[in-house]
């Protein structure tokens, strides 16, 4: 640990577990999932495995955020420009989806998580949008933490979903020009009825947001791991979340408080 209390790469998750604060959690934690076709290659594997073993980051990652009692987590899974990918890594990733969902489901229901999609899934192959479908009406009445998934999604393509939809009411009569306001913009996004992120995690060390909740997150505290997904834990996703409680969140306005400290070695935060 550094003279600033925070916690160093290879702590014992314990010991990180013990330095988070439970009343100053962010409510809402997005996360870039990137890395696995590195991870794979580093391997000498496929990609595919890269992805298969990204669902153990996705685990613990939901099961970490659901024992602080963070509210809402979003996951990047597949964004719409993913489908200019090998037609065989595509078909792969949906298979891993399905998968994912029937051993899981179970676990999410145990432990009162719900599903929810964002992006506009009607492009998915419709086994796909059963599977969706199923866990998110299987999870409804969950009160525990949100776990939603992007899959065919970008921040560009919901924006202009949600401005079509603006359009098209406006012409019937049913929208006045007055009344979009940022709330209105907020209640027709695909994350409608969730907070903005208060933190933006991204994996491999890469500093884009790669058109990922451009609306939302305006103000979220963004921390960038070297690590890639695969290799993403629990501790990983602690040392996020103690990075996140060190800094001082001022939403356009003055800071009385001395400049943010720099963040630990292995990890930066923008």
């Amino acid at each position: 640990m550094d003279k600033d209390g925070i916690a160093l790469p290879g702590t014992p998750e314990r010991d990180l577990l013990e330095l988070v604060l439970p009343d100053e959690l962010p409510q809402h934690v997005a996360i870039i999932m990137d890395g696995n076709g590195r991870w794979a290659q580093a391997r000498n594997l496929p990609r595919v495995e890269g992805h298969r073993a990204g669902i153990r980051a996705v685990r613990a990652s939901v099961e970490t955020a659901a024992r602080l009692g963070i509210p809402t987590v979003t996951l990047y899974a597949f964004s719409t420009e993913n489908w200019k990918r090998p037609a065989l890594e595509v078909k792969a990733l949906w298979g891993l989806a399905k998968n994912f969902i029937d051993a899981e489901l179970d676990t999410f229901k145990r432990n009162n998580l719900r599903f929810r999609t964002i992006g506009d899934i009607s492009r998915l192959d419709t086994s796909v949008q059963r599977y969706l479908k199923r866990a998110m009406t299987a999870t409804a009445e969950c009160t525990g933490t949100l776990v939603q998934i992007a899959l065919n999604y970008s921040g560009r393509n919901e924006i202009t979903r949600m401005i079509r939809n603006a359009v098209n009411r406006a012409a019937d009569g049913d929208l006045q020009p007055e009344s979009i306001t940022e709330q209105w913009i907020d209640d027709h996004l695909d994350t409608a009825g969730t907070p903005d992120p208060d933190l933006l995690i991204r994996t491999s060390g890469e500093f884009r947001l790669s058109n990922f909740l451009l609306w939302q997150v305006a103000y979220s505290e963004i921390y960038i791991s070297q690590v890639l997904w695969p290799d993403f834990d629990a501790a990983e996703f602690l040392k996020a979340t103690l990075s996140y409680q060190k800094r001082e969140r001022r939403f356009g306005g003055l800071s009385s408080e001395p400049a943010a400290t720099a963040a630990p070695s292995g990890e930066s935060s923008v």
